[in-house]
């Protein structure tokens, strides 16, 4: 939205990229239970409250507010160090959801507390200057740590966000890449939900064909190579590490003026089939109108096409990505040994990670040579199997029961 002086004109309360920041879910309960009837779903009042501490570099101030206020600060220190029950990560969830955004695992964001929460399956987030936080939950249980190992696959092929884990491994810090070192404003920042004008329940609606256009539309054509490269590297990530949770809020573009935009660090990486529920979720985004962990000769095809990345510089990626896999596979192990409640998890996360990054080079998508895994995935029993969810079609929750 370059500066003019005729107005912005949208078919919608809030324009996209105010929408984008705009608390969902979890966060949305605890906000509606501490401010009570004052704030309701209303865009316009969720903005009011969560408008001056956004990610990027617009912020919003509602009428006699200061958009330099401080926002209670959380102690990171302890937050690594403390014991984050649920219940504790709730009371932090409370004292600072003014300073929210939204997503599915809890997340906060952190101007610079201890504990964090979730009762719910839902993500909460805190949004302060430097940070923002995650807890686990009933539903998703170390999710944090899930998240961790997942960023720690990806960092070694592409730019990411830093994370560090706590000590009970059920809280995750993200390191905010849209400030500087002393946590000032630096970067704008816009995900393809707000960039494709889509409201963020939307996130799952759209495809690679259409992030690749806005990518052409927004990024100057000396950075496009590379940004295509790393969204090709983020596609086959997510085969490999069987994400179905990237979506169009989990892509974001930075900039500081139109000529200086680029794709951010990944972030929000999750083997997400670990979770009942979840175990038969397809990819989170389509493209050639299919969503599947089978793409055959199809994924190939469509990168070189749609990324203009070579079907070489393809099969290098998935090396890497195989590399990047096999060597973090013994940090797995290791949570494993560490949480004996996380052990079930870890397994399915190891199991899950070879079908992903042997799906990828199997003969009839990238025929690459026999993968040999580092010993990490090997010598443990299969865990127990997941639940399946009991859906009822065609029985509207509305009707009585008979």
């Amino acid at each position: 939205m370059p500066v003019r002086a005729e107005s912005y004109v949208w078919d919608d309360t809030l324009h996209p990229i105010f929408q984008m920041n705009l608390p969902e879910g979890y966060l949305l309960r605890v906000l509606q239970e501490q401010i009570g009837p004052q704030i309701t779903a209303s865009p316009m009042a969720l903005l009011s409250v969560i408008g001056r501490n956004m990610v990027g570099r617009i912020q919003v101030a509602a009428a006699g507010a200061k958009l330099d206020e401080p926002t209670p600060p959380i102690e990171v220190a302890e937050l690594l160090q403390g014991d984050n029950s649920e219940e504790a990560f709730a009371e932090l969830v409370r004292q600072h959801a003014t300073s929210g955004v939204s997503g599915v695992v809890p997340k906060f964001l952190d101007a610079q507390s201890e504990r964090t929460e979730l009762v719910v399956h839902n993500k909460g987030t805190l949004l302060t200057r430097r940070h923002i936080i995650k807890g686990s939950t009933g539903r998703l249980p170390y999710i944090a740590l899930n998240e961790h190992l997942c960023m720690q696959v990806a960092a070694r092929v592409l730019p990411t966000a830093r994370t560090e884990l706590s000590r009970d491994a059920k809280a995750l810090v993200v390191h905010r890449f849209d400030v500087d070192d002393q946590g000032q404003l630096h970067w704008g920042m816009e995900d393809f939900c707000a960039l494709l004008g889509l409201r963020p329940v939307a996130k799952y609606d759209t495809t690679w064909e259409r992030i690749a256009r806005a990518a052409r539309d927004h990024v100057p054509g000396a950075t496009q190579l590379e940004t295509f490269r790393q969204l090709a590297t983020t596609l086959l990530l997510t085969y490999a590490l069987r994400n179905s949770d990237c979506h169009a809020k989990n892509l974001a573009l930075l900039y500081t003026r139109r000529s200086d935009v680029h794709l951010s660090p990944a972030y929000d990486m999750i083997t997400t089939v670990v979770y009942g529920g979840y175990q038969h979720n397809p990819p989170g985004i389509s493209f050639m109108g299919k969503k599947t962990w089978d793409p055959g000769k199809n994924l190939q095809k469509f990168m070189a096409a749609t990324f203009g990345v070579s079907a070489k510089t393809q099969r290098e990626i998935v090396e890497a990505v195989s590399d990047a896999v096999s060597e973090t596979a013994p940090r797995v192990r290791d949570a494993m040994a560490q949480h004996p409640d996380f052990e079930d998890i870890g397994k399915r996360m190891l199991i899950a990670w070879n079908a992903g990054v042997t799906g990828l080079r199997a003969r009839r998508v990238y025929g690459l040579p026999e993968w040999n895994p580092s010993p990490a995935f090997d010598g443990f029993s299969d865990p127990p199997r997941l639940p399946k969810n009991k859906a009822v079609i065609g029985r509207s929750e509305a009707l009585g029961k008979r």
